[in-house]
């Protein structure tokens, strides 16, 4: 429910901005965000062993640092399939993307964002369920 209010939100700001300029604005020197280079888990894993492994992550991420509501806007940019509108989540979130994978991000007040390629992508060796 939060997710869809922030995406509901952020695609709001989204239609006003084009509405106004015709274009996504990027803000500052925000980088355009492209999908993760394919990768390869160390062992090949199942969809649900994946799933297991971002629920991880994103439940214990803010722990280490960060605003939670640049955490909720990196997790909804990260499993938005549109890179268009993941571009959106992250301007409008006012991230500042290092990497244009999302696997290293800022906020505004220089906090550190690092993101697993897990959370982004599927790797390249997963396997079905059984």
């Amino acid at each position: 429910m939060l997710y869809e209010l922030i995406l509901l939100d952020l695609h709001s700001k989204y239609i006003l901005v084009n509405h106004i300029v015709n274009d996504l604005v990027l803000i500052g020197n925000a980088k355009k965000i492209r999908k993760p280079k394919p990768w390869k888990h160390p062992q090949p894993i199942t969809k649900s062993e994946l799933e297991q492994m971002r629920d991880e992550f994103w439940d214990t991420a803010p722990h280490y640092g960060g605003q939670k509501e640049i955490w909720d806007a990196l997790r909804a940019a990260a499993a938005e399939p549109d890179l268009s509108q993941a571009q959106v989540i992250v301007d409008c979130a006012g991230v500042i993307v290092q990497n244009t994978d999302l696997t290293i991000c800022y906020d505004e007040r220089g906090a550190k964002y690092e993101l697993p390629k897990y959370v982004l992508s599927e790797p390249t060796n997963m396997i079905r369920d059984n």
